[in-house]
C-alpha cells in the first residue's frame, strides 16, 4: 500500500460513506466523552508539539471538549511511549507518535517497549527530509555537493536530529543512492542542526522541511524529500526528480492505551481524519512545512508493515542490526 496522500484517502472516505458502508464519524460514537488528554513525548517547540497545538484548536472546534496537551520529554520519547499502555483506555487518554524512532529505538537497545506494544491509530501527516545548506554555500546544487563527495570522501559533513532519526536513515540512504561517503554528525535537534550549517560548522544539514521555513534567504535547499514539490519551496526540487528514490522524512501519529476497545481506537481515528480534512487546517500545516497523509484505523497495520521492512533495513545499514 502506498500512503494516501490527503485528498485521495479523504475520496475514498467520502464514496464509502456514501454507500452506507463506512464507520461512524467519532460525534456519532459519542466520542469524546469529555476533556481528553494529548500527551507528546517531547518539549515543547518540536515538530510533534507544533502539530498537536494545531490539532488542539480544530479539536476543540469540532468536540466541544478540551485537547489538553502534556509534554512530557525523556528518552527521545521512550520514557512516555514505554509508560502508555499503563494509563487509561477509555479514550480520554492519547499519545503522539513517531516513525522511524518507535522502529529503531526498541531494536538499537533498551528502550522499555516493543514496536508492537504501540497502538497507533491514525497516521497524518510527515515531515519530509530536506538537505539544506547555507546562502552562501559553495554548493548551488545537489549535483554540487555530489560532485565534490565523490571527490573528497568522507569530507561532506551533513548535521541532522540526532542518532537512528529519520535524518539518519536519509544520510545513509542518500550516500547509498549517490555513490558517495559523508558524515553524518548529530545534533539534539534541528533547530541546532539548522544552526550548525548556516555557521558553517558542517557542509550541509539534513532536516525536516518545517525546520527551513523560518530561515527564509539565510537557506538553500538543495533537495526535499517529498512525493512532490512543496509551496513553500517552490524552487527545491524533490530527490525523485533529480534521480533518487528518496521519500520520507518523520511520520506522526496518534496512539492509544492497547485496553482501547475497537470503538475509541475508530473513534479517535475518525476524530484526527476529520482534523486533516479542514482546508483552514491543512492550509495552516502545509505552510510551515508537513505533508498532511492519510491512513486511519483499518490500514495503519499495513502501513506500519511497509515502514518496519524499510526501516529494518536502515538499522542495517546504520550497524544496529545484523
Amino acid at each position: 500500500m502506498k500512503v494516501k496522500v490527503l485528498a485521495q484517502g479523504l475520496l475514498a472516505y467520502a464514496f464509502i460513506g456514501a454507500l452506507g458502508l463506512g464507520t461512524a464519524s467519532a460525534q456519532e460514537r459519542n466520542y469524546p466523552a469529555g476533556p481528553v488528554n494529548y500527551i507528546v513525548p517531547f518539549a515543547p517547540g518540536g515538530e510533534s508539539d507544533t502539530a498537536a497545538r494545531f490539532q488542539q484548536k480544530y479539536w476543540q472546534k469540532i468536540t466541544g471538549e478540551n485537547l489538553i496537551i502534556q509534554n512530557q520529554a525523556g528518552a527521545g520519547g521512550a520514557q512516555a511511549w514505554s509508560q502508555l499502555n499503563e494509563l487509561p483506555g477509555d479514550g480520554s487518554t492519547i499519545m503522539s507518535t513517531n516513525l522511524p524512532h518507535i522502529v529503531l529505538q526498541p531494536v538499537a537497545g533498551s528502550s522499555g517497549y516493543q514496536t508492537d506494544d504501540i497502538t497507533n491509530v491514525n497516521f497524518f501527516h510527515y515531515t519530509p527530509n530536506a538537505i539544506i545548506v547555507s546562502a552562501d554555500s559553495p554548493f548551488e546544487t545537489l549535483q554540487d555537493l555530489i560532485d565534490y563527495a565523490k571527490s573528497n570522501p568522507g569530507l561532506v559533513t551533513f548535521a541532522g536530529s540526532g542518532t537512528n532519526s529519520a535524518n539518519q536513515l536519509a544520510q545513509v540512504q542518500f550516500d547509498k543512492l549517490t555513490g558517495v561517503k559523508t558524515t553524518y554528525i548529530p545534533f539534539g535537534g534541528s533547530a541546532p542542526s539548522v544552526t550548525a550549517a548556516l555557521g558553517g560548522q558542517v557542509s550541509a544539514a539534513f532536516v525536516y522541511t518545517t525546520s527551513g521555513v523560518s530561515q527564509g534567504d539565510a537557506i538553500r535547499v538543495l533537495a526535499v524529500g517529498s512525493e512532490e514539490r512543496l509551496d513553500i519551496f517552490p524552487d527545491a526540487p524533490t530527490f525523485r526528480e533529480l534521480g533518487f528514490d528518496l521519500v520520507g522524512g518523520s511520520y506522526r501519529a496518534v496512539a492509544v492505551p492497547s485496553s482501547a476497545t475497537e470503538d475509541v481506537r475508530q473513534g479517535v481515528s475518525d476524530l484526527v481524519s476529520q482534523i486533516n480534512s479542514d482546508p483552514s487546517f491543512r492550509s495552516e500545516m502545509e505552510a510551515i512545512g508537513f505533508v498532511l497523509i492519510d491512513v486511519p484505523y483499518p490500514d495503519v497495520a499495513e502501513f506500519m508493515e511497509q515502514r518496519k521492512a524499510e526501516y529494518m533495513q536502515g538499522a542495517r545499514d546504520l550497524g544496529i542490526l545484523n
